[in-house]
């Protein structure tokens, strides 16, 4: 039925297309699953929004709780007790186009945020959300296409990231997409694959970016060609940045956005609209500003908050069930991010932070991201988190996590390394007091890190 909310969890692959591209078709609303979602993160969200059935392959079906019930289950695997088989449904349909009445803002998709600060929220888009996705990647990367261009994200497809960022709009352009393998994500892996599939055209997030570092030369040890390179979910880094322009062969073009309004802040080092360290720019059919905590617009130099004039073709319809939340997001005649940044006089964008990330030391503001960027200068340091640490003294010191490269390890003289390094290149009062080493940060299943938990550590 029109509008009926239909749960997709499965890993990467062309059954999953299918099936979002049916839901379309007939008017009712994808909500897509990160296929590392345990059985609690599942149950949340059917429920939250009501789901009325759910296609999923063998391994999503055996996380579902058996107390929730569903109207239809679908098995991309094939038929089971209860359970219809996908390749079944399909026998003897057919494919004429439905006459369904819609429009741009007839609801088509709910993603839910990543929960970085709270309960997920079920985001709503309508048909419209694709449009600005499909103008935002050719800025991105270039495009329209060019003969051997392929493309390829390790992003779940659940995420805005890997559906709106990369997927759907590459079949828009005609670029045939590469499948990501089921499994943890592995940076000798992720090379080979570029090599294997002859992939010219990437969407990685920074984590995976980050991690990707650790393999030294891989350009001489596999041997790709890539013609454009995008990013998001958080901050790059100038130091990531100049990393992916040496190793990578090209430019990494970052862009920003939220799920409930994305692809809005970019670069394209193709069109001249790259600076290390920056974001980049409003992306052309976006109005971005900075905001300070009294509505008004900032000067550049100036801190503030990310704020997205409104209208907006990318704008989400709501909140599922949530009016409140979605009044607080959407006022003021701005779509409001709640992260920081600020802007030099050229209009380049420089991500500092959520709000509630920076931290407050001595009288300072000060954006971890900054931060976190020269500590990967270090070469013994692999992936790095900052946050603050309550005070009594300075309100807030800054705490460091730290993930190290293999064949190093935690020392008082590694931690006086690091906070001479960051001492002599930003400031006395940013350089990290107190120290931990972590075998992994906690990532949401985008792939952000949870600071939230990281602040509770500390």
């Amino acid at each position: 039925m029109a509008g009926d909310r239909v749960g997709i969890l499965a890993p990467q692959g062309p059954r999953v297309l299918v099936a979002h591209l049916a839901l379309y078709k007939i008017d009712a609303i994808a909500v897509p699953l990160a296929a590392v979602f345990g059985s609690e993160a599942i149950r949340y969200r059917l429920e939250d929004c009501g789901a009325k059935a759910l296609i999923a392959d063998a391994a999503g079906l055996a996380k579902l709780d058996p107390a929730h019930a569903l109207s239809l289950l679908v098995c991309l695997d094939g038929a089971a007790p209860g359970v219809e088989g996908f390749d079944r449904l399909l026998e003897g349909q057919d494919d004429s186009p439905l006459p369904i009445q819609s429009g741009p803002d007839t609801p088509a998709l709910m993603i839910y945020t990543s929960g970085t600060t709270g309960r997920p929220k079920g985001a709503l888009h309508g048909h419209r959300v694709l449009i600005p996705h499909v103008t935002g990647q050719i800025f991105t990367h270039g495009f329209p296409a060019q003969p051997g261009d392929r493309m390829w994200t390790p992003s779940d497809w659940a995420w805005a990231g890997g559906l709106l960022n990369t997927v759907l709009p590459s079949l828009v352009h005609g670029v045939p997409v590469v499948v990501q393998p089921p499994g943890k994500f592995d940076p000798e892996a992720a090379f080979a694959l570029l090599a294997q599939a002859q992939v010219r055209n990437v969407f990685i997030p920074p984590t995976a970016l980050k991690m990707m570092r650790a393999v030294p030369r891989p350009r001489e040890r596999f041997g790709f060609t890539l013609r454009s390179v995008g990013s998001a979910g958080e901050a790059l880094g100038a130091e990531t940045f100049a990393w992916g322009r040496e190793a990578l062969g090209v430019p990494v073009n970052e862009f920003y956005g939220q799920t409930e309004c994305n692809y809005v802040i970019g670069s394209s080092a193709q069109m001249g609209v790259s600076r290390q360290g920056a974001t980049g720019r409003p992306v052309p059919g976006h109005d971005v500003v900075l905001l300070r905590r009294d509505g008004t617009v900032c000067e550049p130099g100036e801190m503030g908050q990310i704020a997205i004039r409104l209208p907006d073709p990318v704008l989400f319809l709501g909140y599922w069930n949530r009016p409140e939340a979605t009044a607080e997001k959407v006022r003021g005649g701005y779509m409001l991010t709640g992260d920081m940044a600020e802007m030099d006089e050229d209009g380049y964008f420089f991500f500092q932070g959520r709000d509630d990330d920076i931290i407050t030391s001595a009288g300072y503001r000060i954006g971890p991201t900054e931060i976190e960027d020269v500590i990967l200068r270090h070469p013994a340091v692999a992936i790095a988190a900052v946050v603050g640490k309550p005070d009594p003294v300075r309100t807030e010191i800054v705490k460091a996590f730290l993930v190290l490269r293999d064949g190093f390890a935690p020392s008082r003289a590694l931690e006086l390394e690091i906070q001479s390094l960051v001492r002599d290149t930003l400031a006395g009062y940013e350089y990290p007091r107190e120290f931990a080493f972590l075998d992994s940060l906690p990532l949401t299943s985008t792939g952000k890190i949870i600071r939230r938990e990281l602040r509770n550590l500390a």
